[in-house]
């Protein structure tokens, strides 16, 4: 594991340790002893006040990689127990996301801030351009009354030295639904009935406060029961890991899973359904539609937009149809994708039993000493479409439905790259009328699905992976031909 970026380092650690005691058969017996293991006596790792608060804080990261509610933690209760806990659960857990408020800064209220580059100008532009009467000046030097400011950022645009800056609370300014608030004490809080589970505040947070709930137990236990356990893989995962997919699909296997299939199969379904719906609704005098395969978007249209969801497709998302058609099969479903927000789907599906991320996979090779670059390759399924393989890059789901239409019935298309307070109202003026276009594709993570929180790569060093395995792969077929109907 290379990752200079200690929060994300110490994460994965996690994960990694309670695989390993898992494997060993010492979970239940030395989970208590992790964070000590990880943060010795004579560390050098440790970026807080002193060793003893890092293993508190890696004692709420364990307990979140066992899939556990730091909030609900006594502190009395030992990590063995949660463990024991953990291995005896028959239900995944019902919220995905967890703050650690013993790693959470505290950071104080989001506010605009007077810096030592302001010039006490003459004309006192920043004074002109507030329209709440927030700024005055002392001692020859701007004042913000904070009281009295709005964060409207005039004063800041208006400054012509760049002596204002703002600060904001990195979690509370990535939400795009105003999902997260301080308690009392001043950490943060989420609020699941505004959170879409995009995992925004989890990424921005450069204290690594905020984590997942992971599933990463419960299947492990199903893979050690012997059950038909199938990994459904999302096609963003192609470059994530230093190797190609059919060798990554061999290391999977090797890691435990005894069947791997693409969500790919699962997209041309999408596609051929989202391109017969489109068409339909377009006949019927429908102003446009939305595709339906961001969880997270879903997610914020039913808390959020409620004037968009007679807008949304009716066809179901990738991962969904897979996991219909694995579950007929009899098969134990693990959905692996980028995104926090397909634990929210997962959670409503019956079909799809548990989901992981590509951190958790990552982890996982690590844990077992697999080299994903030294496995063989194992044989894709040649059915399946270059744009099903293109569906998590920002695009890949418009253009899919683009082709499989094959210009019999011409449309606009438009794309939402990313939500953020921005684009959310952006959504709603489109409810009311804005925009031309009749096909809107609305992603969650900027960039598509290969911009999720929990990917391994940088986008760039991923696109030309994927670009080449759809060069390789089928064209996606027309879905308006009489024999596809």
């Amino acid at each position: 594991m290379n990752c200079d970026n200690k929060a994300i380092y110490f994460r994965r650690t996690a994960l990694r340790k309670i695989i390993e005691a898992f494997d060993k058969g010492t979970l239940e017996t030395n989970a208590y002893r992790i964070p000590f293991e990880v943060i010795p006596q004579d560390s050098k790792s440790s970026v807080r006040c002193c060793i003893y608060k890092e293993r508190a804080v890696f004692r709420a990261r364990t307990l979140a990689a066992l899939g556990c509610s730091v909030e609900e933690d006594d502190e009395a209760t030992s990590l063995n127990d949660y463990a024991k806990e953990a291995l005896t659960r028959t239900h995944i857990p019902q919220v995905p996301l967890t703050v650690m408020d013993i790693a959470c800064h505290g950071c104080r209220k989001a506010r605009h801030m007077v810096t030592e580059a302001c010039q006490g100008c003459l004309a006192r532009p920043c004074q002109q351009a507030c329209k709440f009467g927030a700024i005055s000046f002392i001692d020859g030097r701007s004042f913000i009354d904070a009281d009295k400011c709005k964060n409207c950022g005039a004063c800041k645009l208006a400054c012509p030295y760049n002596a204002i800056t703002f600060i904001p609370v990195p979690c509370e300014q990535a939400c795009p639904v105003n999902a997260i608030h301080k308690r009392e004490n001043g950490v943060a809080q989420i609020d699941f009935d505004k959170c879409i589970s995009c995992g925004h505040c989890m990424e921005a947070c450069p204290f690594g406060a905020i984590m997942e709930r992971s599933q990463l137990i419960d299947v492990l236990n199903q893979i050690k029961k012997g059950a038909p356990v199938v990994a459904m893989i999302a096609p963003s995962i192609v470059g994530q890991f230093d190797c190609t997919l059919p060798q990554l699909i061999t290391a999977i296997k090797q890691a435990g899973f005894p069947l791997v299939t693409e969500v790919a199969c699962g997209a041309d379904i999408t596609t051929a359904n989202e391109a017969r719906e489109l068409v339909e609704r377009l006949e019927k005098g429908a102003r446009f539609m939305t595709t339906s395969c961001c969880s997270a978007w879903i997610q914020a249209v039913k808390k959020h937009l409620p004037a968009l969801k007679e807008f949304v497709s009716n066809t179901k998302t990738p991962a969904a149809y897979t996991a219909e058609i694995e579950k007929k099969k009899g098969h134990v479903t693990v959905f692996i994708g980028p995104c926090v927000s397909k634990r929210a789907e997962g959670m409503e599906d019956p079909n799809m039993d548990y989901v992981m991320t590509y951190e958790e996979l990552g982890a996982l090779f690590d844990a077992k000493g697999i080299n994903p670059s030294a496995c063989e390759e194992t044989a894709l399924d040649p059915n399946i479409s270059g744009e099903a393989r293109y569906y998590g890059v920002t695009g890949g789901v418009a253009q899919a439905v683009e082709n499989a239409i094959a210009g019999k019935k011409p449309f606009k298309k438009a794309a939402i790259n990313g939500l953020d307070k921005k684009t959310m109202a952006l959504l709603n003026a489109y409810a009311k009328g804005a925009g031309d276009f009749q096909l809107l594709e609305v992603m969650n993570c900027k960039g598509g699905c290969i911009g999720g929180p929990c990917t391994l790569k940088p986008q760039a060093q991923v696109i030309k992976p994927i670009k080449d395995l759809v060069e390789k792969s089928p064209k996606v077929p027309c879905a308006l031909d009489e024999n596809k109907k």
